[in-house]
């Protein structure tokens, strides 16, 4: 009888450490591309910080980050599942956690997409 071994697989558990430092990488990245828009935004590189001119400029500004922030993280969501059901080795559990996260990955895609629906709603509601 020949020996078999087992396959060497890759703890893929994500921690919760992980999924803290990955948003905050987000939210640097965020940062980051902000400020270089505020750089670019005039001579002194300042720009001024204006109140909004109405309720509707407010909630499309809110849509607007709302977006980037759900396709920021279904990107990330994405990529873990992705890394998820590569490293999965054939075990069965692990694969269907990586499809699991695929899944979230796709609602999220999906809730960003629908986005300026549901704020096309809210402002019929609101009345704006």
């Amino acid at each position: 009888m020949p020996y078999r071994c087992r396959p060497y697989r890759i703890a893929t558990r994500l921690t919760p450490r992980f999924l803290f430092v990955a948003i905050a990488v987000l939210v640097l990245l965020g940062v980051a591309v902000g400020s270089a828009k505020a750089a670019s935004a005039g001579p002194s590189g300042f720009r001024s910080l204006a109140a909004p001119a109405s309720l509707d400029q407010v909630i499309t500004n809110l849509r607007n980050w709302l977006v980037g922030l759900l396709v920021g993280l279904a990107t990330l969501m994405a990529t873990i599942g992705g890394l998820r059901y590569l490293l999965a080795g054939g075990d069965p559990g692990e694969v269907g956690k990586a499809k699991n996260t695929l899944r979230f990955a796709a609602f999220g895609y999906a809730i960003a997409a629908l986005a300026p629906l549901l704020v096309r709603v809210l402002k019929s509601i609101v009345g704006v």
